[in-house]
């Protein structure tokens, strides 16, 4: 089997590399080439802008694959370009759409690919519906799609909670590593699913290939429940260091920093769990081996092993979590 990860050296689709691989399968990646540290030996690299249309032609030329993963399309536009590239390329067309488009608040926290979809408080949520909303009109034609919904997946090297530094994610051990109060939102009990991308892996690379996928909806997500407060304790406890939790409110938190509303009110602050049924019927041996107190302590290791390298921290977002803190902490009542 011939498959093709557009991207490819990201925090989820890096983790299907030694899966896809240990498959007998040829793996391609098409990016830009600039992430070398993180193509995975035998994976061969087809090097283009994503951006540039008519470049990524050039270098697919007359391969035909059995699969194409597409983790960097984020709208509408991205699709039709998509589906220019791939028409006549691919027999099976992977878009990886995300778990946000599901409508918030929730009707019900057990989520199916058939739950209500529609995130009014999230721009990046109704971009990817839309996306899928395109996709599905190339399918009606002939086009040969098919739509997963990842969760939270994190990797060793990005434990990807729902504040951190996003230039620098070690930035938050750092944190936890001074003592210093680490802020989680709202009362740390929305139940939530935070998958390892080893563990998506399984899932994903269980559908190359398998016609019957194709205008089918999948999520790919753990089976195991956690609440934020217990995420961030596992996190701490891998770091050596017990967890010096502060509460705030979504709302306090979106007025604090804007870009935070978006990912907080349209994902984060709601409990998300996901009903795995539909991959399990498609891929009967998928399962997820890392457990989150496993993988936090995996992402620790990872810092760990090359402090020099990894362990670089994001002063501007620590300092302004210690403002974020302070101000918090001024406005409460005197007891």
């Amino acid at each position: 089997m011939k498959v093709l990860l557009v991207g490819g050296t990201g925090v989820i689709s890096s983790g299907s590399h030694v899966e896809i691989l240990s498959r007998g399968y040829e793996l391609y990646l098409l990016n830009r080439g600039n992430s070398t540290a993180r193509v995975t030996p035998g994976a061969k690299v087809l090097v283009a802008d994503y951006n540039d249309e008519e470049a990524c032609k050039k270098v697919i030329k007359d391969h035909v694959f059995d699969t194409v993963v597409d983790f960097r399309i984020m709208n509408v536009e991205g699709i039709e370009k998509a589906v220019r590239i791939f028409s006549g390329h691919t027999k099976q067309y992977i878009f990886i759409s995300s778990g946000t488009v599901y409508k918030k608040p929730l009707p019900s926290y057990l989520i199916t690919e058939d739950a209500p979809l529609g995130n009014i408080h999230s721009a990046y949520a109704r971009n990817k519906l839309a996306a899928e909303y395109a996709l599905r009109r190339h399918i009606d034609k002939g086009f040969p799609g098919v739509i997963v919904r990842p969760s939270l997946t994190y990797s060793d090297f990005n434990p990807l909670t729902s504040l951190n530094s996003r230039k620098h994610p070690y930035t938050l051990i750092h944190r936890m590593r001074k003592g210093k109060p680490i802020v989680v939102n709202g009362d740390g009990t929305s139940l939530w699913t935070i998958t390892h991308n080893t563990d998506f892996a399984r899932g994903i690379v269980g559908l190359f290939g398998n016609p019957d996928t194709i205008g089918e909806a999948f999520h790919i997500t753990s089976d195991e429940v956690l609440d934020w407060d217990r995420i961030y304790t596992y996190l701490a406890h891998a770091a050596g260091v017990d967890a010096n939790l502060i509460h705030i409110a979504s709302d306090y938190l979106g007025e604090w920093r804007a870009d935070l509303r978006e990912s907080l009110l349209g994902d984060h602050s709601c409990s998300a769990v996901f009903d795995n049924s539909k991959i399990k019927k498609f891929v009967p041996d998928f399962h997820c081996e890392v457990p989150f107190e496993e993988g936090a302590k995996r992402v620790v290791a990872w810092f760990d092993a090359d402090p020099a390298a990894r362990a670089i921290v994001d002063y501007e977002w620590d300092q302004d979590m210690d403002d974020l803190v302070a101000t918090y902490r001024a406005g409460l009542p005197k007891r």
